[in-house]
C-alpha cells in the first residue's frame, strides 16, 4: 500500500512571502481642476464619437458634414453666379440647417449624461477629486463646445469662400461674427434644454425622443401660431412675432434679427421692438440659467 503524500503544511519550505512593493504615493497631485479638464475633455470626444465604435460616430459626424456641405454649395453657386454677396446671411445659414442642429443635440446629449446614469458609473467619478458641480460644469462645457464646432465650421467655410470670391471682406466678418454670436446663443439654450431631459433618464432612447419632441414640435407649434397671426403675410404686423416665445429656435433667431438689424421685410421672424427684445433675451435667459440650476440640482442629489 502507498503512502498518502506528505502534507504541504508541515513542510517548513512550503509558504513564501513575497514583498510586492506596496507603499504610499509621494507624486504630484493633479487635483481637482485637472479631473474636470479631463471629464471636458472626454466629454467633448464623445459628442463626436471619438474613442468609440464607428456606429457612435455616424450621426455626430454627418450632422457636422451636411452644414459644412451645404456651406460649400452655397460658396460655390455665388462664385459662379459672381454674385457680390452669398445666397443666405451668416444668421440665416444657421436657420437653415437648424434641424441638423437640433438632431446632433438630441442624439448628443444623453451620451454624455444617460450613459452614466444607466451603467451606475457616477460613484466613480465622485470618488475623485471633482465635485458634482464641476461633473455638470465639464459635461455642459462640453456639449456647447461640440455644438460651437458645429455650427462654426460652416461659417467660417461661408466667410473663407466668400472672401476667396472676392466679396466685401468688412461686411462678411461683421456678419461672420453675428452668426458666431448667433451660434453661441443656439448652443447655450440647446445645450441646456437638452441636458436637463437628458439628466432625467437613465435610458438613451427616451432622452433622445423626448429631445427632438422639445425642440422639433415646439418649433412646428409656434410656426403655427405664427402663422395664424399673420406671419406670413406681406404686411403682417409685429403682434405675430411673440409666437416666437414658444420656440427655442425661432426665439434665438427672432432676437439676433431684430438686434443686429436683420429685418429684412415684415415677414421676418423679429422681436417686436425693444420690449421684445428685453422679453426674449430674459427668456432666453431664464431657460439657459433654470435648465442648469435643474441640471445641478439634480446631480446634487446622486
Amino acid at each position: 500500500m502507498s503512502l498518502p503524500p506528505e502534507s504541504t503544511a508541515a513542510r517548513p519550505d512550503s509558504g513564501v512571502i513575497h514583498n510586492i512593493g506596496y507603499r504610499s504615493y509621494d507624486g504630484p497631485r493633479l487635483g481637482r481642476s485637472y479631473a474636470t479638464r479631463s471629464l471636458y475633455v472626454q466629454s467633448l470626444r464623445a459628442a463626436y464619437g471619438l474613442g468609440r465604435s464607428g456606429k457612435s460616430k455616424v450621426v455626430p459626424m454627418l450632422m457636422l458634414g451636411l452644414p459644412t456641405m451645404v456651406a460649400v454649395l452655397l460658396v460655390a453657386i455665388a462664385i459662379m453666379t459672381n454674385s457680390a454677396e452669398l445666397k443666405s446671411d451668416y444668421p440665416q445659414f444657421l436657420d437653415t440647417v437648424g434641424l441638423m442642429v437640433e438632431i446632433f443635440v438630441a442624439a448628443q446629449a444623453p451620451v454624455l449624461l444617460s450613459r452614466d446614469l444607466r451603467h451606475h458609473t457616477m460613484p466613480l467619478y465622485f470618488s475623485r477629486p471633482i465635485t458634482r458641480g464641476d461633473y455638470v460644469r465639464a459635461k455642459f462645457a462640453a456639449m456647447v463646445s461640440a455644438m460651437m464646432i458645429l455650427m462654426g465650421v460652416p461659417l467660417l467655410v461661408l466667410l473663407v469662400g466668400s472672401l476667396l470670391g472676392g466679396m466685401s471682406f468688412g461686411h462678411n466678418l461683421g456678419h461672420f461674427l453675428i452668426g458666431l454670436f448667433a451660434a453661441l446663443l443656439y448652443a447655450l439654450l440647446y445645450s441646456a434644454v437638452s441636458l436637463l431631459i437628458a439628466a432625467s433618464t437613465p435610458r438613451r432612447g427616451f432622452g433622445v425622443a423626448a429631445i427632438m419632441g422639445a425642440l422639433v414640435v415646439s418649433n412646428i407649434v409656434a410656426s403655427i401660431v405664427y402663422g395664424l397671426g399673420g406671419g406670413f403675410d406681406l404686411h403682417s404686423s409685429d403682434s405675430a412675432n411673440w409666437a416666437a416665445l414658444l420656440s427655442p429656435g425661432m426665439l434665438v433667431d427672432g432676437l439676433v434679427n431684430q438686434v443686429f438689424g436683420l429685418v429684412g421685410d415684415a415677414r421676418t421672424v423679429h422681436a417686436p421692438g425693444a420690449l421684445g427684445v428685453a422679453v426674449f433675451a430674459v427668456e432666453a435667459l431664464v431657460l439657459i440659467a433654470g435648465s442648469y440650476w435643474l441640471v445641478d440640482r439634480r446631480y446634487r442629489k446622486i
